[in-house]
């Protein structure tokens, strides 16, 4: 049955109006601070305007995918709606809007223009350094204080490597992920790891036995239409496709919620087990999906977490320690360790390129439309779902787009855009460090690069593919195999420095001149004719 969206009816929406309220605190949600738990809504106050925006400043600063775009908008509108029920003032400008500026700060100044006893301006820190600094650069442009607040979501300070680690050069996740578990003492006692072991990872790389077929992915049924319709008639530019009638993204906190429920009754027994593996047959396996529902923070990590250890601690029959260990590791390890990253290096962080790599992205990257299987399932899959899992994304996306030399700008661009999830304080550390090490090292300790023996491994993909995964050169070789070695041959020079690297690099060495050759020539063909593969 499908779930009508919910409108704005209860907001304020004509300027005009707002002249007669008693307003004199204006306080700015942005898309991704849909955090209904926050101290600003426990109370409420006649004299605080809650406001948010539907703007081409957030529309077209990257090519979203329409999934993504939608997903924003209806759960503001939600969050919006909910926000008036409860009793507080809002006003939400729509696109379509007249009165929309189609820019944060010109829509606040609009705010201002129409509100007498305006006396100040309230904005949580935005996660985004982009509209970190335009909001600074706002608040010293006008006369109107501006106030801070903490978004009262992550687990940590933006600042906490530097508190813990100081000036150190690099600091390895394994590192931080610790420090997180004593500091939060989840899956802790008496100061010492559960299980005696910090990290079960190698319990958690198995490929899906054949026959085996995970649970279905619990997904909504919205009618978007009326949505859909509006950017059509706004020209906002969008990829991918979206079925309006069927959006199947959580959009509100009690689907958030539903959500993870899910995932942690029918999901978890299985999820570090099977998180590495893909498959043609099964977009979703064992993943939560939550990761749309955190970033909007619609829900908490914390939230997130705990439900999830409640649930393993009557459950341990069904949940082994692995699994839960390998779930909280994603939570309070990679997602704080990666926000931190992205405040301790930005800006200077978007520019690096270790490689300097200036190649161009494939043509088939925005359609699917490849010979190579596990390519074309990945990208259709993005495209379809607005989603592919941190294997497809690392091992097979962002592994042959570092192969192939892709400038790391363009990889972020397509990243940012496509995936449902994708926030820049999220998405660059994970494209531009961990996908193509464009940082040389800060978050990574090696390239995440493989053969097509990787993708063999962890998938069904090589069996339906035109290509052959055990050939290296010749008609129908695997372009991931010389591409791999061109990469080894064209940097080897900064490879064979890095310990991790030591053994492919040492394997380059003693091939023959003849092998050598064969392989470059072999990935100069792939590169030269990359849009007919």
């Amino acid at each position: 049955m499908t779930t009508p969206l919910g409108d704005i009816s209860r907001c304020h929406t004509d300027l005009s109006a707002l002249a007669t309220l008693p307003i004199s605190e204006v306080a700015l949600i942005l898309g991704d601070q849909l955090n209904a738990s926050h101290s600003w809504f426990k109370t409420v106050n006649a004299k605080r305007l809650f406001v948010l925006m539907e703007i081409r400043q957030e529309t077209d600063y990257v090519t979203h995918h329409i999934q993504k775009v939608v997903g924003f908008f209806a759960a503001m509108r939600q969050f919006a709606q909910a926000l008036s029920r409860a009793g507080h003032q809002v006003f939400y400008f729509t696109l379509d809007a007249e009165s929309n500026q189609q820019n944060i700060a010109g829509n606040l100044t609009a705010l201002a223009t129409v509100l007498p006893q305006l006396k100040r301006f309230s904005i949580q820190q935005p996660d985004e350094y982009r509209l970190d600094k335009y909001l600074q650069d706002f608040s010293t442009a006008q006369s109107i204080p501006v106030d801070w607040f903490d978004t009262e979501h992550f687990l940590c300070q933006r600042s906490v490597l530097n508190d813990w680690f100081g000036q150190q050069k690099q600091v390895v996740m394994e590192n931080f992920y610790r420090r997180m578990r004593n500091s939060t003492g989840y899956l802790m006692s008496d100061g010492k790891p559960l299980g005696g072991k910090w990290n079960y990872d190698k319990d958690n790389r198995n490929k899906l036995p054949k026959g085996q077929t995970p649970p279905a992915p619990l997904c909504f049924s919205h009618d978007v239409s009326q949505l859909v319709a509006m950017l059509e008639r706004q020209h906002v530019k969008t990829i991918g496709t979206i079925d309006a009638n069927n959006y199947l993204w959580p959009i509100n906190r009690a689907e958030s919620r539903q959500l993870l429920d899910h995932f942690i009754r029918y999901l978890l027994p299985n999820f570090g087990r099977f998180q590495d593996a893909m498959h043609t047959d099964f977009w979703a396996l064992y993943h939560a999906r939550l990761s749309f529902a955190l970033n909007t923070k619609m829900l908490s990590p914390r939230e997130v977490v705990e439900r999830a250890l409640t649930y393993w601690q009557k459950h341990q029959e069904d949940v082994d320690l692995a699994q839960i260990e390998g779930f909280i590791r994603q939570i309070i390890g990679w997602r704080e360790f990666i926000r931190a990253i992205y405040w301790q290096q930005m800006p200077a962080y978007a520019e690096l390129n270790f490689f300097n790599h200036s190649n161009a992205l494939p043509d088939f990257f925005w359609t699917g439309a490849t010979r190579m299987a596990c390519l074309s399932h990945a990208i259709q899959q993005s495209l379809d779902f607005a989603y592919a899992h941190h294997i497809q994304r690392l091992m097979v996306t962002g592994n042959f787009a570092l192969l192939l030399g892709v400038n790391p700008t363009v990889v972020d661009g397509w990243y940012l855009g496509i995936y449902i999830d994708a926030i820049e304080w999220v998405e660059l550390p994970n494209t531009r460090g961990m996908s193509q090490f464009a940082d040389g090292g800060i978050l990574a300790t090696k390239p995440y690069i493989s053969s097509g023996s990787y993708i063999n491994k962890m998938s069904n993909y090589c069996t339906s593919c035109a290509y052959q995964v055990d050939k290296k050169v010749g008609e129908h070789a695997c372009p991931f195999n010389s591409l791999y070695w061109n990469f080894i041959d064209q940097h080897f020079d900064k490879l064979k420095t890095n310990p991790r690297m030591a053994l492919m690099t040492k394997q380059w060495e003693q091939r023959s001149e003849s092998d050598k050759n064969s392989l470059r020539a072999q990935a100069q063909f792939y590169i030269e004719n990359i849009n007919t593969l």
